[in-house]
């Protein structure tokens, strides 16, 4: 498996480009822009995109889907059923603020434990509400390697003033539904730096 990521957007949102090298298959994480270098790297990398999957709905995170479906008419969106409102809801999903009014509908809804197979990879969605209302991770155990969105940072997690957010419920999923993962899994943001499960439990002073 292939990973390759870049800031795009108005807030500089880690954008991944997740390739299964052997069918060359492969899916978008978190759009937050679109633009000519982001189309070049999938070309680069030769990966013929099937989906974008959403961590979440704020502004950051989806407003470059629209462009990206223009580029990859084939492309799937898919979310948390749970976020349906905030996506398809500028002022929920606070678009308008950077000064792209965007509403989305996800071509699929999924729920926690739901699962999904892209060329050799198989992810497993799960449901950690908190930074919004149906926010989740994106987890390939094969790999151990886990999307975590906004809701688990490098030393920190998503914060939880917005319209929907809960700190409870935020603590809540990361101590029940994460730190149970192994210890070695890498975690891959949506803001900042990589960082493990392990070094999580041990030095996240939020959770």
């Amino acid at each position: 498996m292939e990973i390759v990521y870049a800031p795009s957007g108005a807030l500089g949102v880690n954008t991944y480009f997740v390739k299964d090298e052997e069918t060359g298959k492969g899916f978008i994480v978190d759009p937050g822009g679109w633009n000519e270098r982001l189309t070049g790297i999938i070309k680069d990398i030769d990966m013929e995109p099937e989906y974008i999957i959403l961590t979440h709905g704020h502004a950051d995170h989806i407003m470059g889907i629209d462009d990206a479906r223009a580029d990859f008419p084939m492309i799937k969106v898919i979310a948390h059923e749970e976020e349906k409102d905030m996506l398809a809801d500028p002022t929920f999903n606070m678009s308008g603020q950077f000064g792209r009014v965007t509403s989305i509908i996800a071509d699929r809804y999924v729920r926690g434990g739901d699962t999904l197979d892209v060329g050799n990879i198989h992810m497993k969605f799960i449901f950690t509400p908190g930074h919004s209302p149906g926010g989740m991770c994106i987890y390939i155990p094969d790999e151990n390697v886990l999307f975590s969105g906004d809701t688990l940072f490098r030393a920190s997690i998503g914060r939880t003033d917005f319209p929907g957010s809960s700190f409870t419920a935020i603590e809540k999923a990361i101590h029940e539904k994460l730190w149970p993962l192994p210890d070695e899994t890498t975690v891959y943001p949506g803001h900042m730096g990589p960082t493990t499960i392990g070094f999580e439990k041990e030095n996240n002073p939020f959770v």
